[in-house]
């Protein structure tokens, strides 16, 4: 299934299925308790949003060794935590605005891993479950601040740096091999699979869950591929990750 969550005319923001003729939606949310409507919504009477807006975006650096190569760092032993604040997130064609206090803003596509349960000191072999499904994510970087700050969460924080989306896909398997990809403007910038993830989901999940409760959700950002590099205004930036579909975000001045 492919879960949307959308701004309609019919219902206001709720949440839906993509069927071949359109978004069915749902009542309650599929974190609890939810239900089919009768109501079939036509994609151009549908607003697609993020489709989920977490309590908190747990985010994996250097989690390829690609890129860790590219940013001059060693593949670390454990995986690297950071946070994005929830108000960092935006859907499909919203904007990224680039701050003032920045001066080289960079893209970094990502696959996205939405928890579906209360998950607390899980095990590997356990992680299963607790996954709702996966969508794209642009974990968006302010890399000379990054560089400035030594730590992360200025670089990483602003206010729509978080584009997801554009649907949560709960039948994905990333020992699959799936593909991600970023484009700005039509041109690739970064192409890799899952399988070049340093540490995979159920690594992750299981690793951060031993540091904080992770809530239904929750999103982890399991790391991005070589490539990065700058966006600027009048840009149009696309993440692809396979089987979920191409996330797309212009890029304004703030």
């Amino acid at each position: 299934m492919k879960i949307v969550r959308v701004d309609t005319t019919v219902d206001d923001i709720t949440y839906g299925a993509v069927e071949p003729e359109g978004i069915r939606l749902y009542r309650g949310t599929p974190f609890v308790a939810w239900e089919p409507t009768e109501t079939v919504v036509a994609w151009d009477e549908a607003k697609l949003l993020a489709p989920v807006i977490p309590t908190k975006i747990v985010a994996v650096g250097k989690n390829y060794a690609n890129h860790a190569a590219e940013m001059g760092s060693e593949i670390p032993e454990s995986p690297i935590l950071f946070l994005k604040p929830p108000t960092s997130v935006i859907g499909p064609l919203q904007a990224i605005r680039l701050p003032d206090q920045s001066k080289e803003v960079h893209h970094e596509a990502e696959l996205a891993v939405v928890i579906g349960q209360v998950t607390k000191n899980v095990e590997i072999e356990d992680v299963g479950p607790k996954i709702l499904g996966y969508t794209a994510a642009n974990d968006v970087t302010a890399r000379d601040l990054q560089r400035e700050d030594g730590q992360w969460t200025r670089a990483k924080g602003f206010d729509t740096f978080c584009p997801l989306g554009p649907a949560i896909d709960t039948d994905l398997d990333p020992q699959e091999d799936l593909a991600i990809v970023a484009r700005v403007n039509g041109e690739t910038r970064q192409s890799a699979t899952t399988s070049e993830l340093i540490f995979g989901v159920g690594e992750l999940v299981s690793f951060v869950s031993k540091v904080m409760t992770l809530l239904p959700g929750d999103v982890i950002l399991t790391g991005t591929p070589e490539g990065v590099g700058p966006i600027e205004h009048g840009d149009r930036v696309e993440v692809e990750v396979e089987g979920v579909g191409v996330l797309v975000n212009p890029v304004i001045e703030a």
